[in-house]
């Protein structure tokens, strides 16, 4: 079987969308939609409760410790895109993501090139599927707690085309598009077209290695907030 294929795997209930529909098919001045709409306030809630309920995998800690340089988790779509805009970038497309992960025309294998990730954590931070985990210790043991998160850009060897690192493994990262089943790569483009779910690239610290590959997928609700559910913001060059 081609590992480059991965069908797309669907996490939590389904639930009734919220957000009005802005489909624009043009990037303008960064961004697929003009701006943020006042009726999405209500699903910001990033309070220390709600980013704690991924425990023991909650990254976020209410005081300053030693957790500051792991990836932010267990927030929701709507966080991860105002967080972007108030960051001065905006939420990457599906598109933009995969052009990055796949090293643009060059359709890499891993964002890093053809070499196998490994054990050792030196090109993405992964495991097995089962439970276990490679990190920290460079083999596989059971995930136990926020200790198999790595710290952002500790997979050195696995820096993208571009310089990105960590687009493969430790953290799900949110996408701009609601998603489609039969979505497949475009250029400049990306589905705004309302379903229940948002689409998530990268892989996770406990997911195997087939989700490593730039065109892996995973989709769920806007409102879902789980371990998995990070971000990755994208700039205009």
């Amino acid at each position: 079987m081609d590992r480059r294929v991965d069908a797309g795997r669907r996490l939590g209930q389904a639930h009734a969308p919220q957000r009005r529909a802005r489909a624009r098919e043009q990037r303008v001045r960064g961004g697929y939609e003009p701006g943020w709409a006042s009726l999405d306030d209500n699903n910001i809630t990033p309070t220390d409760t709600n980013l704690a309920t991924c425990s023991p995998f909650s990254t976020w800690t209410n005081a300053a410790s030693t957790q500051e340089t792991l990836p932010i988790d267990c927030i929701n779509w709507w966080e991860a895109y105002a967080f972007c805009i108030w960051d001065g970038g905006f939420l990457p497309s599906e598109a933009e993501w995969e052009y990055a992960a796949a090293g643009g025309s060059q359709q890499r294998e891993f964002p890093w090139g053809s070499t196998d990730p490994g054990m050792g954590n030196q090109y993405a931070i992964y495991g097995d599927g089962d439970g276990n985990c490679y990190y920290p210790s460079g083999s596989l043991a059971p995930c136990s707690g926020v200790s198999n998160i790595a710290p952002v850009g500790t997979a050195t060897s696995g820096a993208g085309l571009f310089g990105q690192l960590d687009l493969s493994g430790n953290m799900w990262q949110w996408n701009l598009d609601w998603h489609d089943p039969s979505y497949a790569p475009c250029t400049d483009c990306a589905d705004t077209t309302i379903t229940d779910s948002r689409v998530f690239r990268g892989g996770l610290f406990n997911y195997r290695e087939s989700y490593l590959l730039p065109p892996s997928r995973l989709y769920g609700p806007p409102a879902t907030r789980n371990v998995y559910a990070g971000i990755r913001c994208a700039r205009t060059p």
